[in-house]
């Protein structure tokens, strides 16, 4: 039964369903005190396996800084427990979509530096993300349409003690966590995630975003294997040159510094960020600020109510063939659900 119309702390109404599954629900609602939209998730305070209590606790330690989701309540209300936040538009998963599943490498660029930022906060919070991903960046609405928002930590991994800064044990023999497509090499390996997995998979997608697609995807495997350890074994295998082949040798650059640090070394996101930001000046692109999905073929290409419409009959049709975590229409308010897409 929907839940259209209920109000959230005598403040906030529930307007419209976005998505629904194992779980919870996503709506939009309108603040009865600004007239704006916001995002609200509603988790079943008897489920199984509750993650809200966890993303609002990750949230609330990260509010205040650049794309981040400003979070405006936390509660329990009857049945549910509730959280409201900001309401984001398309993932960049959308907008490499829009362009035709393809980025043009001044907007890549412009994402590389925004989403180097994020992860250095998140990494400054003592915390790895471990599931880097195109749907799991936001762009903001309106006035923040060229902010790049971070979300969906329900993979996200404490990776040192916060008040030693002492790092956490290597280990080995572990389980694939996070997306195959863009995971590391190390995770394939089965070794313990650290801050040089967060920073590999960025490398892909930057590459994922100028190639259009990375060269495991869709791999068949050869008997007696199975499909990720074809795709460990081509990342192994396929030196990054080859991998970038075709665009700024950059990307290869940044994806060799990435994979040689050391389990417990620091980055450095300022050294990351200026192997892009140099060859953004190379390039003389404009500095405008503007991503290339905001006007394609000169008109207007900003159209979320499609892209939410175009999602939510995607998910519509992945739970009337029962799949339990179907992702809800918009990636900007995901609940925490694991993805195995490669």
């Amino acid at each position: 039964m929907g839940q259209e119309g209920k109000q959230i702390a005598k403040r906030w109404t529930l307007t419209k369903l976005l998505g629904a599954g194992s779980f919870g629900q996503i709506y939009i609602a309108k603040d009865a005190w600004s007239e704006r939209e916001v995002a609200v998730k509603l988790e079943i305070k008897e489920t199984k396996h509750p993650q809200l209590v966890y993303e609002a606790k990750l949230l609330k330690l990260l509010q205040g800084a650049p794309g981040v989701a400003e979070v405006y309540h936390y509660d329990e209300e009857q049945e549910h427990t509730v959280m409201v936040m900001e309401l984001m538009g398309p993932s960049l998963e959308d907008c490499f979509n829009l362009c035709g599943r393809k980025i043009p490498l001044k907007s890549t660029l412009m994402l590389a530096d925004q989403m180097l930022l994020r992860i250095e906060y998140f990494h400054s919070k003592h915390y790895i993300h471990r599931d880097i991903k195109p749907d799991n960046f936001l762009i903001g609405r309106g006035q923040k349409s060229n902010i790049v928002y971070i979300i969906d930590f329900g993979l996200a991994k404490k990776y040192r003690n916060p008040e030693t800064l002492v790092h956490g044990p290597y280990r080995e023999n572990k389980n694939l966590t996070g997306t195959a497509r863009y995971a590391s090499l190390n995770a394939h390996l089965g070794l313990e995630q650290s801050r040089r997995d967060d920073l590999e998979a960025i490398g892909f997608v930057l590459v994922y975003f100028l190639r259009g697609s990375l060269p495991w995807q869709g791999v068949k495997a050869p008997p007696g294997r199975d499909k990720y350890a074809a795709i460990m074994d081509m990342k192994l295998n396929m030196p990054f040159q080859e991998l970038c082949a075709g665009i700024p040798p950059e990307f290869a650059t940044y994806l060799e510094y990435a994979r040689n640090l050391a389990f417990d070394q620091e980055p450095d996101y300022r050294y990351c960020r200026w192997i892009f930001q140099n060859l953004y000046r190379q390039q003389r692109f404009d500095n405008d600020g503007g991503f290339e999905w905001n006007l394609v073929k000169g008109r207007p290409k900003w159209q979320v109510n499609e892209l939410r419409e175009e999602r939510r009959r995607r998910e519509d049709a992945k739970v009337a063939s029962s799949a339990p975590t179907s992702r809800p229409a918009l990636g900007d308010i995901v609940l925490s659900v694991p993805s195995e897409r490669v």
